[in-house]
């Protein structure tokens, strides 16, 4: 079981190296998702198939992945109908942290999320972001994966 320790932000314009890099294509959809922030998922990346189970909101969250075969996956696949996520993630270096900033597709196209994740919690609370970075949305549920997946993005009055 690992904590992840990750801060995430809306991305205010794309960085240069977009343009250059190469992104991993992502569907996940979501089996269950409770209230306390627990969540069950499923994911494909890059060739590989996980169910993650992830619990608590916020800066850190408790993380669980399992591999799945590829027909496991396609057989949970269809429970997730109405409550999926497709994105393309880039990887880019930040000095001694690795953004990962992901651009949505679908239903949530124009959606430009970034996630820092760091090693402790002091850390995170030293890490300035780059000017490319958007409002910290952290704490936002609405901004949580399996929440978009459901109610889609949050509307500019919200933001």
């Amino acid at each position: 079981m690992a904590v992840e320790i990750e801060r995430k932000f809306l991305v205010r314009r794309l960085p240069d190296e977009v343009a250059s890099a190469t992104g991993t294509a992502i569907r996940q959809g979501y089996l269950i998702a409770c209230a306390d922030g627990t969540e069950l998922r499923i994911r494909e990346k890059a060739g590989r198939f996980l169910q993650t189970i992830k619990t608590g909101d916020g800066l850190c969250r408790t993380e669980i992945e399992i591999d799945l075969s590829q027909a496991q996956f396609e057989q949970l696949w269809p429970h997730t109908e109405g409550r999926r996520v497709s994105k393309t993630r880039y990887k880019l270096s930040l000095g001694e942290n690795i953004a990962e900033l992901d651009r949505f597709a679908g239903a949530l196209a124009g959606l430009l999320l970034v996630e820092v994740e760091f090693p402790s919690e002091a850390a995170s609370r030293v890490f300035v972001p780059p000017d490319w970075f958007g409002t910290e949305v952290t704490d936002d549920r609405r901004y949580k994966n399996q929440q978009l997946a459901v109610h889609g993005i949050p509307g500019e009055e919200d933001r």
